[in-house]
C-alpha cells in the first residue's frame, strides 16, 4: 500500500485552434490512473485555466467529469477567477455536475483585504454544491490568505480545506494552529522538491502539477514510503526534481507540452502567446537524461 495521498494538477492539453483535445485529455487521466494515482485537480495553476476560453473551460468540466465518473477516485476542479461575478459564475456552472471540490484561488489583478476575502469565500461556499477549498499561492496572486482568515473560514460549514502554495514552515504553523483550536481543515500541501521528506514527517496529502509528466515516479516515492525505504524514495524524488529543473532550464511550458507528446499524450499544454519549441528545441530536450530516462522506461 502507498503511504502519501497524492493529487495530480492535470495539465489542458489543447488543439491547434485552442479546444479542448478531447482524446489528450482521456489519455492524460488514463495515465494517471493506471500509474496509481487516483485524485485530479483540473483547471488549477498547471491547467492553465485563466488563460481558457468559457467554452473550452466548460468542455474541459464535462469530459473530466464524464470520464472519472464510476471511478473510485477523487475530482476537483479550479473555479477561481480575478472577480466575485466570473468565480461564482464558474462555480454555477460546475454545480450542474458531481465533483469531490471545487478550488478557489484568491483574487488577482486587483488585491482584496483580509475582510474582503473572508467575504469573498464564505458567499462563494455559499454558492457552491460541492466543498470548496481555499488556493493560497501568494507568490502568483500577490494576495496573501492570512492564517486568521483562513482560521475564520474554517469555521463555514462548506469550507473544508486549502491547498498550500507557500513556505512549509507556514504550513506547518497552520496545521498546528488549526488543531489547537480544535477546527478540521484538510491540508494539502504542495511542495514537489520536498516529497520524501514531507511525507516521511506525516505531511501525506501532496499537490502539484509535475505529476502530470511522471506519475510512475511520484507514486514510487509512495511505495517506497510505505515500506519504509527512504532510500528509494529519495531516489525518485532526485528524478522528478531533477526534471522539474531541467523543464525550466527549457522553458517550462513548452517543454511540458513536449515531454507530454513525448510519452504519447497529445496536445498542446501552453496557450498562446507561448511558442512550441522548434525541432531543434525539442531534439535538445529530448537528449537531457532525466528526459531520456523518463521517456524510455
Amino acid at each position: 500500500m502507498s503511504q502519501g495521498y497524492f493529487i495530480t494538477a492535470m495539465g489542458t492539453p489543447l488543439t491547434a485552434d485552442e479546444q479542448l483535445h478531447e482524446q489528450g485529455l482521456d489519455a492524460q487521466f488514463a495515465d494517471q490512473f493506471n500509474n496509481g494515482i487516483k485524485a485530479y485537480l483540473i483547471a488549477g495553476t498547471m491547467g492553465m485555466m485563466q488563460l481558457l476560453s468559457d467554452q473550452t473551460y466548460q468542455k474541459l468540466v464535462e469530459r473530466s467529469v464524464a470520464w472519472c465518473a464510476g471511478k473510485q477516485v477523487e475530482l476537483m476542479i479550479g473555479a477561481g477567477d480575478a472577480s466575485f461575478a466570473r468565480t461564482r459564475d464558474r462555480i454555477q456552472l460546475i454545480n450542474r455536475y458531481k465533483v469531490d471540490g471545487v478550488v478557489v484561488l484568491a483574487p488577482y489583478f486587483v488585491r482584496f483585504t483580509q475582510p474582503e476575502l473572508l467575504d469573498y469565500y464564505r458567499a462563494l461556499a455559499d454558492v457552491s454544491k460541492a466543498p470548496l477549498y481555499l488556493y493560497d499561492l501568494p507568490i502568483l496572486t500577490r494576495s496573501k490568505i492570512e492564517m486568521p482568515t483562513v482560521l475564520e473560514l474554517a469555521k463555514h460549514p462548506n469550507i473544508k480545506g486549502i491547498k498550500v502554495s507557500d513556505e512549509l514552515t507556514y504550513t506547518r504553523q497552520l496545521i498546528d494552529t488549526l488543531h489547537h483550536h480544535g477546527l478540521s481543515m484538510r491540508v494539502i500541501i504542495a511542495q514537489p522538491d520536498l516529497m520524501d521528506l514531507t511525507i516521511r514527517h506525516g505531511f501525506f496529502e501532496q499537490l502539484d502539477g509535475m505529476f502530470t509528466m511522471a506519475p510512475e515516479w511520484v507514486s514510487g516515492i509512495g511505495q517506497c514510503a510505505a515500506r519504509g525505504d527512504w532510500a528509494g524514495a529519495a531516489r525518485h524524488q532526485q528524478n522528478l526534481s531533477l526534471l522539474k529543473q531541467t523543464l525550466i532550464r527549457h522553458m517550462l511550458l513548452p517543454s511540458f507540452t513536449a515531454v507530454m507528446n513525448f510519452r504519447g499524450l497529445p496536445g498542446n499544454y501552453a496557450p498562446q502567446p507561448h511558442k512550441a519549441l522548434t525541432e531543434t528545441q525539442r531534439e535538445q530536450l529530448r537528449k537531457e537524461p532525466i528526459v531520456k530516462l523518463l521517456i524510455d522506461r
